[in-house]
């Protein structure tokens, strides 16, 4: 895997077919790997190299020294883009990672071409923050959840009612939740409560890069009102929004999100 060192960090990344580039950025506490399953094959199939990384605080990219910000991850994704593309270039986010996109939006705004942002908010409402503050209180405790417990309540937290309701697909996340249930958070305690952003649609209206925007319908974590929001501050931005998806949506239905953002992306012409 190769790795950029940059802004004191190294970066793992991983590179998949040829053509115009597309930078994938996960959410928090995700390894680059997460989107090798669905988004890679279908970009990758329609023409794009698709490069995935891991943020700091990621294994294998060690852990910082000091804490760290979302211009800190901003920064670490503008390097890299520099790195991998002679040009701006597609980028798309998910959660975390599309607030971050949407910070590099407005400090280099030269950099992308194009972005589809998922999941992802201009403002922390009550909820978002006070999930930020329990998740970093369990953190910072010490305690370790049972994997099955885990596992139950993340598929509460991050699917749809429409999957719950099957329960051979429930039965098959169940299993992939307790096989990856976290027991050291050492990494990802870093990136705990960055998604606790102020009021920052005021900035995005500064944003001139074309965006999709996609909610996804049962997401509890991001409700769709939120990314809605974010849709209506950015000028000229699209917004879709799926229905049967958790937060997870992604994944949950990759067919329906790989389309839009195939078919967002065939609509750029370079100038």
């Amino acid at each position: 895997m190769p790795v950029l060192r940059t802004n004191g960090m190294r970066l793992a990344y991983q590179e998949y077919g040829s053509g115009e580039p597309v930078v994938m950025v996960t959410g928090t506490g995700a390894p680059g790997r997460v989107w090798r399953a669905h988004q890679v094959p279908a970009l990758t199939a329609a023409g794009y190299r698709v490069i995935t990384f891991d943020h700091r605080g990621v294994a294998p990219n060690g852990h910082p020294e000091r804490p760290f910000t979302l211009d800190d991850m901003a920064a670490d994704l503008a390097a890299l883009i520099a790195h991998v593309s002679p040009g701006p270039c597609r980028v798309v986010g998910f959660s975390l990672g599309s607030i971050v996109v949407q910070e590099l939006l407005v400090a280099r705004p030269g950099l992308v071409g194009q972005a589809v942002l998922m999941a992802t908010i201009g403002r922390a409402d009550t909820l978002v923050g006070v999930m930020a503050s329990a998740e970093i209180a369990l953190c910072d405790s010490g305690a370790v959840l049972p994997p099955r417990y885990a596992a139950y309540v993340q598929a509460l937290q991050y699917l749809s009612g429409e999957t719950l309701a099957d329960e051979e697909r429930l039965r098959g996340w169940l299993d992939i939740f307790e096989m990856t249930a976290a027991t050291d958070f050492t990494g990802v305690r870093g990136q705990l409560g960055l998604q606790v952003i102020r009021d920052r649609r005021p900035a995005y209206r500064a944003i001139r890069c074309p965006c999709l925007v996609i909610g996804f319908g049962d997401d509890r974590i991001v409700r769709p009102q939120l990314v809605r929001e974010v849709a209506e501050c950015i000028p000229g931005a699209a917004y879709t929004e799926l229905a049967g998806c958790g937060h997870y949506g992604y994944l949950e239905k990759p067919e329906l999100v790989n389309s839009a953002i195939v078919e967002f992306f065939a609509g750029w012409r370079k100038v």
